[in-house]
């Protein structure tokens, strides 16, 4: 009798483990529904229509493409906070091009090698020189900004071909250009991250960077491939913004940042191991922009949208380390 007992107590504790593990890690989902009842119930028959929902992905697209540059930094255990100035930079650089009459195949080279160009630099400062990631991308940041307002001469610079604005202003079947190229990019990353060595690799060296190097893995080139990714993937970001604003600006995709990295951290909550991860990245994508909209719909002024941003990034950090603690 004692020894049954004593084994029907763990039992308890595994079923209450596993309940409160599947709590935490739904979390965030439950909380993307209740802000869509929320909103459709305020927003008086308009929010949940299918042109409301196309205009959410619409202005969510570009923000999920450096969201995605961001998740595969994070993956790594670093972070960039340059991403944002990146797509400005790559998108400004693009446009110069393009109303210098260059070629719009060639202009869009060039703005995605400038990408990778900020991507690879990054990629040195953190991982062969071994800075803090946070004060490498800082500094990153900074001088990208700059460069983003030499290139334009702190205007918005246009009139370039209309050819190029079809990139970004088209619809396939009245679905939104940037949001194709969102999903299809999402899609390529997360197989990269699940299915291939290189993506395995990346998640060996966010766990534990020492244990990676002990199994054999190039802990520096990989750290540095990462950065150089979220560059391209950044300034690809940044050249679709532009084309679909019709304009480049100095700072046109500067906040996208912010946002980026508070979709990351709303993912990371739906892993047991707090990891960053595609799907989880989508969700938190989700969850601003339907904050975004929302409160859009309801007349709520829009600097209040920033501060709620700023707390949903904490409550996000902070439910992350709830959850480690209690699974």
């Amino acid at each position: 009798m004692a020894q049954t007992d004593t084994l029907t107590i763990p039992a308890v504790g595994r079923d209450r483990s596993a309940w409160t593990q599947w709590v935490w890690q739904g979390s965030t989902i439950v909380a993307l529904i209740l802000l869509v009842i929320v909103f459709t119930a305020a927003g008086r028959g308009v929010f949940l229509t299918p042109g409301n929902m196309t205009n959410i992905l619409n202005q969510v697209a570009i923000l999920t493409i450096i969201a995605v540059a961001q998740t595969v930094v994070m993956v790594v255990g670093d972070f960039d906070l340059s991403v944002g100035t990146t797509a400005t930079l790559s998108g400004a650089s693009t446009g110069a091009l393009l109303v210098g009459g260059t070629p719009i195949p060639l202009a869009v080279v060039a703005g995605l090698g400038v990408g990778l160009l900020v991507g690879a630099v990054n990629g040195v400062l953190v991982a062969y020189l071994n800075l803090s990631a946070f004060v490498a991308t800082l500094a990153t940041m900074t001088t990208v900004g700059g460069l983003a307002l030499i290139v334009t001469t702190g205007t918005n610079i246009y009139g370039w071909p209309e050819e190029f604005n079809i990139l970004g202003q088209m619809r396939v079947n009245s679905i939104p250009a940037p949001v194709i190229y969102a999903a299809v990019l999402s899609v390529v990353v997360w197989l990269v991250l699940r299915f291939t060595t290189i993506g395995r690799r990346w998640y060996a060296i966010g766990g534990n960077a020492e244990v990676a190097r002990l199994s054999g893995v190039s802990v520096r080139s990989t750290r540095f491939l990462a950065f150089a990714v979220a560059g391209v993937l950044s300034g690809l970001g940044g050249i679709v913004l532009v084309s679909r604003l019709g304009s480049a600006g100095p700072s046109s995709a500067n906040d996208l940042m912010m946002y980026a990295v508070a979709a990351v951290f709303l993912g990371m909550t739906l892993l047991r191991s707090g990891q960053a991860n595609v799907g989880g990245t989508l969700v938190g994508v989700a969850i601003i922009g339907v904050v975004q909209n929302g409160l859009n719909i309801v007349g709520v002024n829009t600097y209040f949208q920033q501060v709620l941003i700023g707390v949903i990034i904490v409550g996000a950090v902070l439910l992350s380390g709830l959850k480690k603690k209690t699974v």
